[in-house]
């Protein structure tokens, strides 16, 4: 199969991912080119003072003593960090321009929420597994000449009885300060991410998040000119994700009868919490230029699947236009396929072989809702929409500062 432009083909190329101790990264996050739709194309303490410091957003600037602006040094970069129901995710950047240059990344599988469905609760070897992870964070906070950073924490805190207090404890050990933040916010976070990827069009777009616990979907106008954050029209969050539907339909897949059943129950499950935001969606669904963009696990390693590549690529898969068919065919297939199948596959893996078919299950339910003709991928979201939130505040931030000065100027003069 043919495979589209990578939308950062101009940009210097990062460390090939690898393993589970995440890689550094070096590229521009721009508006990707839009490519062509081919006919045959590819689917306490930290225990560094600094740690904790770069846990707690600092001031963006400070008026010294004769109130003239203090502006951020060169080379101090931006830091966010997403603790979801799955993944632990890291990004530290430097502004480039109104864009940003990623200097480091990290992500793991740490299943905080493995088991939570059935529990209520985060297991102690969940909370152990993520707490390693934010060790590695933390270290790579201290390392880095961090400005700004926020760290949040989504469903799986959200939902478990003993959230807050895991919180606490990461706080306390490694010095992160995280917020729990609202499915809302959450929803809110990821179109800002990643709504630079929509495809061109003059209808409404749907924008989804497939996370470990839940999972988002947002309806938005047609977006203006340039890179413009389409307004919001309507969203909806279910408790629906890769882990927490797994653990609720049960994991036994013996048989093919057994996993086709399996796979039924998952769809019926998310369909019908779907429905309500279905009914108002509609009107909307029925334009004839509507379009959709996923950001999540799923859509990448699907995307990576109809690529047909060894090794997951980034630069192939981020801004990638997939006919949706295409998406279909491949989520009916890993339906079906043993869990062994599954894992023998490139870019799925032992790590994401069981959680797969869930995300697929999501994926049809959502197409089922908004029948677009092609599917946006994005490797991209909350990190990123956490990163531009805190580099517009900065932003905004000087320009206030300046108009003080200014009047402060004005004032001294007469």
């Amino acid at each position: 199969m043919a495979d589209s432009l990578p939308p950062d083909r101009n940009a210097r190329a990062g460390k090939k991912r690898g393993g589970r101790s995440g890689k550094v990264a070096d590229f521009r996050y721009k508006r990707a080119p839009q490519p062509d739709l081919r006919k045959n194309g590819r689917d306490g303490r930290a225990k560094g003072a600094s740690a904790a410091a770069c846990a707690h957003p600092r001031p963006a600037h400070d008026l010294d003593a004769i109130g003239t602006l203090r502006p951020g040094h060169a080379g101090e970069a931006y830091a966010a960090l997403d603790l979801g129901t799955n993944n632990c995710r890291l990004l530290i950047a430097r502004p480039s321009g109104r864009d940003f240059t990623v200097i480091d990344a990290f992500s793991r599988v740490v299943k905080l929420g493995e088991g939570l469905a059935t529990s209520g609760r985060l297991s102690d070897k969940a909370m152990e597994r993520t707490l390693a992870a934010l060790a590695i964070c933390a270290e790579k906070l201290q390392r880095r000449n961090v400005r700004l950073a926020r760290s949040v924490a989504t469903e799986a805190c959200r939902r478990a009885s003993n959230g807050a207090d895991f919180i606490e404890r990461v706080r306390r050990e490694t010095g992160i300060a995280l917020d729990i933040i609202s499915a809302e916010e959450e929803a809110r976070l990821a179109v800002l991410g990643c709504h630079i990827l929509l495809e061109a069009g003059e209808g409404p777009a749907m924008i989804f998040d497939i996370g470990g616990g839940s999972t988002e979907l947002v309806l938005v106008e047609a977006a203006g000119e340039g890179s413009r954050v389409p307004r919001i029209l309507d969203w909806q969050s279910v408790p629906w994700g890769v882990v927490s539907l797994t653990d609720t339909v049960g994991r036994s897949e013996e048989g093919e009868a057994a996993r086709t059943a399996r796979y039924a129950e998952m769809r019926r499950l998310v369909s019908d919490s779907f429905d309500p935001f279905a009914a108002r969606v509609a009107d909307h669904a029925r334009h004839a230029d509507i379009r959709l963009l996923g950001t999540s696990g799923t859509v990448t390693t699907l995307a990576s699947l109809y690529l047909e590549l060894p090794s997951y690529d980034r630069k192939a898969v981020d801004g990638l236009i997939v006919p949706a068919p295409a998406m279909r065919d491949i989520s009916a297939r890993l339906s079906v396929m043993t869990p062994y199948e599954r894992s023998s596959l490139p870019c799925i893996g032992q790590d994401r072989a069981d959680l797969v078919v869930a995300g697929c299950a999501i994926l049809e339910s959502i197409l089922d809702l908004w029948p677009a003709r092609r599917l946006g991928v994005a490797d991209r979201g909350i990190r990123e929409g956490i990163l531009r939130s805190l580099m517009a505040a900065e932003r905004r931030s000087e320009r206030s500062l300046r108009a003080l000065q200014q009047q402060r100027s004005g004032r001294a003069a007469q």
